[in-house]
Formats: structure tokens, sequence, C-alpha cells
């Protein structure tokens, strides 16, 4: 199934993520002109610095209310669906209902589902930086140290959507525990990271263009709309930036940061079927990852764990353990030895001969 088709089909996940982000837009600024008006009553420019804070503070509560509790479980769903599309080459009926019903399947409470998120980025941003110490050596070549910042940047961005294709993972064995799926998910990544990140270039101009661009447009509509309004006051262009922001923000999260999502879930799920797990990459992987250990170790913990198997080691020739006749060879060195000698020529050692 084609990354357009799914993006389409599953556009109900977009619309909603757009709502939450509208509905941020609006506390936040119905939060700031309720402060701003307590300001006003006192009259004190100290006292809106206050307010000013105040409100910056609360933004963050917002923030992780809005972002990191619906956002997360609305991202968890649009996973669950996308990498269902992937794997049955259709698009399930009715994606919200059926995402919901399966993050619920399969991990129970938001809060296991928090953890494993938390562990799977922190385990995919370590093993980055291992991989990524192969390609650090190009900073030691003059003029390259600007090219490998600008690569390490770009990685960064996209490994934000490579977690989200680990978590995708978990949906494609549904008869073990949500822990050992995601470390599986994982190990995939590991196997696969130059093929996953080979368009990170792409993604990071995406990403980084396109929300410059909505930030700039959305500055200038709150501009002309406040002007018009005459909401022209010392505290309006600070409003105006963070409302632009907020904006940009939330387009991203809804349209560009979904586009991307499912173009790196295309590429995720078609190697991941073919990706054979091997338990000596597991070991070597957890001395690598303390969060990929930590992973681990929760999935070793739930009844049911089955080791992954270990890749076979390679055949050894065979060695000829039989003794050697004696009266013919001295058994210690396999040097022949004439009938009656009793000690070896070559070696000394007792033939066994009478």
């Amino acid at each position: 199934m084609k990354a357009g088709q799914v993006f389409s089909g599953t556009m109900q996940f977009c619309w909603l993520k757009l709502l939450v982000g509208v509905l941020h837009i609006v506390v936040a600024a119905a939060l700031f002109a309720l402060l701003m008006g307590i300001s006003l009553l006192f009259k004190s420019q100290g006292v809106g610095i206050v307010m000013l804070l105040i409100w910056f503070s609360l933004l963050g509560i917002i923030n992780f209310i809005f972002r990191h509790y619906l956002g997360y479980l609305l991202k968890a769903g649009h996973v669950a669906v996308i990498a269902r599309s992937f794997l049955d080459d259709r698009i399930p009926d009715a994606p919200f209902r059926t995402g919901a019903r399966m993050v619920k399947e399969r991990f129970g409470t938001a809060n296991v589902y928090f953890v494993i998120d938390k562990l799977v980025a922190g385990a995919v941003k370590q093993l980055q930086r291992t991989f990524g110490n192969l390609t650090g050596m190009l900073g030691a070549v003059p003029g390259l140290d600007a090219l490998t910042k600008l690569g390490k940047m770009f990685i960064e961005i996209s490994l934000g959507y490579v977690d989200e294709c680990c978590l995708g993972y978990t949906f494609y064995n549904e008869k073990q525990s949500a822990f050992k799926s995601a470390a599986d998910g994982v190990v995939v990544y590991a196997q696969n990271w130059k093929t996953l990140l080979k368009n990170a270039a792409v993604t990071m101009f995406v990403v980084l263009l396109s929300f410059a661009i909505v930030t700039v447009v959305a500055l200038l509509l709150f501009a002309g709309a406040f002007r018009l309004l005459g909401l022209t006051t010392e505290w309006s262009g600070i409003l105006g930036f963070v409302l632009a922001v907020l904006t940009a923000w939330t387009v991203k999260y809804a349209f560009i940061d979904t586009w991307i999502l499912v173009k790196m879930m295309s590429t995720y799920m078609g190697v991941a079927p073919t990706t054979q797990i091997t338990f000596d990459l597991y070991s070597r992987l957890r001395g690598i990852s303390s969060k990929f250990g930590e992973l681990l170790k929760r999935a070793e913990s739930e009844p049911g764990y089955t080791q992954p198997a270990e890749t076979p080691a390679a055949p050894q020739p065979a060695q000829d353990t039989a003794p050697r006749q004696a009266g013919s060879f001295c058994p210690q060195c396999g040097q022949p030895v004439a009938i009656g000698t009793k000690f070896c020529g070559a070696c000394g050692s007792r033939t066994g001969q009478p």
C-alpha cells in the first residue's frame, strides 16, 4: 500500500490533531487575556511582568496536557492504524475507533504506553549516538565540521519519527508482550538504520522549511488582526509571536509530521517482516544502550517471555577424537612408533605397548 493512500485514508487523525492544537491555542489566548486583564486593574508594569511570567509557566502545564497526554494517546492510535494498514494492505474501517481499541488492547493503560514510548525513544537516541560516532570522524577533516553538525541535527530530527516506527512494530506481533515487541522494534531499527535514515536530509528540510513558512504567515495574520482590532499594546507583540509559533506547531503536528511519519513507517514496515532478530544482537544492544537494557529487562520479567533465537555458530571442522591404534602411532603426538617401543622417540610419552 502506498504512503499517500495511508495518509489520505487516516486523515481523520489529522483533523483530530488539528482540533487539539486549536483548543491549545484558544486556552492559551484566553489565559493570557485573563492575566493581562488582572494586571490592568493594578495599573502597574511590575504586576504585568509577574502575570506574563505566570502565563509562560502555565503554558508548560497546558502543553503537557494537550501535547503529552491527549497528543500522545492520539499519536498512539494513529501509529497503530498506520502499521495495520501497511501490514494488511488496506485501511481499517472506522480508523479512530480501531486505533483506540488497538492501543487499549496492546498497552492496557496509558501509563504503560508512556513508559514504553520513553524507553524506546531513549534507546533509539543512545544507539544512534553510537552509530553517529562512525561518521563523527568527518569533523576532523578541515571544512567539514559544519557539515557534520548539520548532519547530526537532521538525524536528531528524524529520530523523533523513528521511535514511532518502533512503537508501530508492537502491533506487528500481537502474541507477545508490548515490551518484548517494542524491544524487537528497536532491534529492527538497529539492523536497518542506514536504510531508515537515508532520506533524513529531505525530512529535515521539509520540517524546518515548512515550520518557518507557517510561522511567518501566522505572525503576519495575527499582527494584521491585532491592528484591525486596535490591540496595539506593549504585550500584543509578545502574544502575537507566541500564538504564531503555537499555530505553526499545530499545523506541523497535524499534517506535516503525519505525512513524514507515514513515509518513514512505509520504509520501516517494508523491511521489518524480513528482518531476522537474533539473540547476539540483543546482547550487543543491551551493552550499548541502558534504555534498551531496561526495556528488555521489563520484557523478561513478564510471563510468557521467549528468548530470541541465537544466531547459529559457524560449523567447525570435525576433530578426530578416536584413539590411535596402539603399536603403530603414539597416542599423544600421533607419530608412528615401532611395535614393542614403550616410549615415543618424538615426544617421550609412553606408547602403551607392552
